[in-house]
């Protein structure tokens, strides 16, 4: 079996191949393969590695038995055979073709009559590449001229001010999904039992000291009633958190210590206090606050009182 190939280069092009298969059918999420599973991985490839190079060993040994079991005429055509390279004639003839030079036996067929001091001057025509790019340049500006300078499509300003729009949209859409991206405008109520219960556990680490277990308040106001000092809802309670509350007399600004999702779970987690009966409420502090994006309730219309008829002939005078 005739196989001009390097043994090196087939081991290096089989090994690439299983790693790419490797990356294909191992479910490793967003990662690699190679970096969610680092031990496993590099372990399997090295055994690859290592068996790859044992066939090629095998197989230069077996070719090598069989080579000396060759009478001396096969042998010779054998290292023949070998000593052959593989020639793409197709590939070739169009590079050629695409060069455009004559061959140097017909080189004088194109030399020219100029002579400095013994050396002359080859009449060569351009290479086809060449002409042919230049020629495809020249389509390309009149369709570029035509298109921007005749019929004025969209000009520079204009297609990068489309590309900001596209991806301050592109943001807006992974900022809806990206918990850890969430701020005060972006933020939306968690409902999720593993979100309240990561809330509950920042809140009873961190909250207790001022606004009770129960969410009664004590240093802090009552988490409990509908009253609000600086505003109720889960964008507010989220910007109160993360930025603090009054100057000087407010809680501080946990924006140092919790990462946005952590405090949007605490946040979701205060709201769920709303309704609750704490053991030793404090007095309600702020004033009573109304979702606006809350529909409106419409107000029932009193029915329309009934006309009653009197008879006048039933009205008995005293």
């Amino acid at each position: 079996m005739k196989n001009n190939t390097a043994w090196w280069l087939r081991i290096t092009v089989a090994f690439f191949a299983v790693i790419v298969l490797m990356e294909v059918y191992i479910d490793s999420g967003d990662q690699p393969a190679f970096l969610a599973y680092p031990t496993l991985m590099f372990g399997f490839m090295a055994l690859i590695l290592l068996l790859l190079i044992a066939i090629a060993f095998i197989v230069q040994a077996i070719e090598n038995v069989l080579y000396n079991t060759l009478d001396e005429e096969a042998k010779e055509r054998y290292l023949a055979t070998k000593e052959e390279k593989w020639e793409w004639t197709w590939g070739k003839k169009m590079y050629n073709k695409m060069l455009g030079s004559k061959p140097m036996e017909a080189e004088g067929e194109i030399i020219l009559d100029h002579n400095y001091d013994g050396i002359r001057e080859l009449d060569n025509k351009l290479p086809p590449w060449w002409v042919y790019l230049f020629y495809a340049s020249i389509v390309f500006a009149i369709i570029y001229l035509v298109r921007f300078h005749v019929f004025n499509d969209y000009n520079q300003t204009l297609e990068y001010e489309q590309e900001v729009a596209a991806a301050q949209l592109e943001i807006e859409e992974y900022k809806k999904t990206a918990k850890g991206l969430v701020d005060a405008n972006t933020v939306e109520l968690l409902t999720d039992a593993s979100d309240i219960s990561a809330g509950k556990g920042i809140f009873e680490g961190n909250c207790v000291a001022c606004h009770m277990a129960d969410g009664g308040g004590g240093i802090g106001p009552n988490l409990t009633d509908q009253n609000w000092i600086l505003g109720g809802g889960i964008k507010n309670v989220f910007h109160t958190i993360s930025e603090g509350g009054r100057d000087g007399k407010g809680m501080i600004a946990w924006k140092q210590n919790l990462k946005p999702a952590e405090i949007a779970q605490v946040a979701s987690y205060v709201l769920s206090f709303q309704g609750t009966t704490p053991a030793n409420p404090k007095a309600a502090e702020g004033d009573i606050w109304v979702d606006p994006n809350a529909p409106a309730q419409e107000t029932p219309v009193e029915a329309e009182a009934t006309p009653v008829v009197i008879d006048s002939a039933a009205v008995t005078m005293n």
